[in-house]
């Protein structure tokens, strides 16, 4: 029996430093996956600031432009309005003119329009 309990204990030998090569290997690649993710979290989290960044950015830049562009209009806007006013007050003052340099061509004109208007509106 001597035999066989040294080729049992033999391979039961040879059995324990498979089992701790297997075991340091499975050790060794559990440490990999491990550094693998936090290498995959370290690049995700610098993706994820760097895309917020970007939008920050586009959205600053969007509303700069947005806000140029109502600064435009509204002096547009403004310019518009004062050449309205003064074309109302040009318009204003030439009927003045016309008023008291002919009053009874005025007055026809009044009553003419006043009569055409009033036909109309009946049909």
């Amino acid at each position: 029996m001597s035999g066989t309990d040294s080729t049992f204990g033999i391979k039961n030998m040879a059995d324990k430093a498979t089992y701790e090569r297997l075991e340091k290997d499975v050790t060794a690649v559990k440490d990999d996956i491990a550094a693998l993710a936090r290498q995959l979290s370290d690049a995700l989290n610098s993706l994820a600031g760097s895309a917020g960044k970007q939008a920050r950015r586009r959205y600053d830049e969007a509303r700069a432009n947005a806000e140029t562009a109502m600064d435009d209009v509204s002096v547009r806007g403004s310019a518009m309005l004062g050449t309205a006013k003064e074309a109302a007050s040009s318009i204003e003052d030439t009927l003045e003119d016309v008023i008291t340099q002919r009053p009874l061509a005025t007055v026809g004109l009044a009553l003419g329009l006043g009569f055409l208007i009033g036909v109309t509106w009946r049909r």
